[in-house]
């Protein structure tokens, strides 16, 4: 039995907290619209988020503010060759005193965790991140242990640097519920920054204003759970998903035989959720298909993924993810 609708009160409230996490995130980030609008997606659909750019973007500056404005705890891990799983998810450690053993949990027992250049640490180290991001919890000597909720992990990779790097397993890549390719600002956007500096606002130890409270984001994504999803638009979804994985009559063998591997299930899972709190940041008590179709990139670029000869050519996972909504009639 599906869930009434978010009240007009509802919707009042989760769009004036998101209006205080906005303005907070803007008097410290400068530019960077479509990274404000996926990381507020990620935290209202209570997913996970990847993104790739060079350094110097401030990437870590935007984790950090959207944490601090709504009081949660913020860790930061910077992934190297030689970080081992219990590095991230902690460990049991011989207390002498005790004559026991006693568990250390590690950074990822926090509710919001920026993973600095994942593709750095080992594929051993990756994997122990996927019981976290799936689950929501670890096990360290046999006992589990939940992480708090919210739960977020904003994972970054550069994608020019790839000597020493291993390169994401699909599995892990399909946990993350967006992918944003973070890029350069505008020289005016850049120029603000150099402001900003001078006036001291991007400080590192002026504090960031908390503006909403981890129950706030708590309760935005009940709200957000109960945004009404038309059967139409829920056959849009589940069709354009079934087109990546069978493209050929769709868009024509030529672009097909770019595409490698279509997209799971969990595709189809991603869209209702960021479908959904793409809906409550537009004051939405419902989707329609524009919100999918504005969402195709951030969902779809890491789970299209392209053959050698794709990739060859220089061909992007974008441009055929525009085929394929091309292919599909909109509802």
């Amino acid at each position: 039995m599906s869930q009434a609708p978010p009240t007009d009160a509802e919707m009042a409230r989760a769009s004036g907290v998101l209006r205080l996490i906005s303005d907070a995130y803007s008097s410290r980030m400068v530019g960077q619209e479509r990274l404000r609008t996926s990381l507020l997606i990620s935290l209202i659909a209570g997913g996970h988020i990847l993104l790739e750019s060079v350094p110097g973007l401030a990437k870590t500056t935007a984790a950090s503010t959207l944490a601090a404005t709504v009081q949660a705890k913020f860790k930061r891990i910077q992934c190297t060759p030689d970080l081992l799983p219990s590095d991230i998810t902690g460990s049991q450690i011989y207390d002498a005193s005790t004559g026991s053993f006693r568990t250390v949990l590690g950074p990822v027992h926090a509710n919001f965790l920026l993973l600095d250049e994942i593709n750095r640490s080992s594929a051993k180290t990756q994997s122990a991140m996927l019981e976290a991001m799936q689950e929501h919890q670890t096990t360290i000597g046999g006992e589990v242990h939940r992480l708090p909720k919210p739960f977020l992990v904003i994972a970054t990779q550069n994608p020019i640097e790839q000597e020493g790097t291993y390169e994401l397993p699909e599995a892990q890549m399909d946990r993350f519920l967006l992918k944003e390719i973070v890029e350069y600002p505008s020289p005016a956007e850049e120029l603000e920054v150099l402001n900003r500096i001078d006036a001291g606002v991007l400080d590192p130890d002026r504090p960031v204003a908390a503006t909403a409270s981890l129950e706030d984001v708590l309760a935005m994504q009940q709200i957000a759970g109960r945004i009404h999803v038309d059967p139409a638009v829920r056959n849009y979804i589940v069709s354009l998903v079934y087109v990546t994985r069978n493209p050929g009559p769709y868009i024509g063998e030529d672009k097909a035989r770019f595409i490698k591997y279509g997209a799971s299930p969990r595709a189809s899972i991603a869209f209702l959720q960021a479908a959904r709190a793409f809906a409550l940041l537009q004051g939405r008590n419902y989707v329609i298909p524009e919100d999918v179709r504005s969402l195709r990139h951030v969902v779809l670029r890491h789970r299209v993924l392209l053959t050698f000869e794709g990739q060859a050519e220089g061909i992007r996972s974008e441009d055929l993810i525009d085929d394929v909504f091309g292919a599909v009639p909109t509802p």
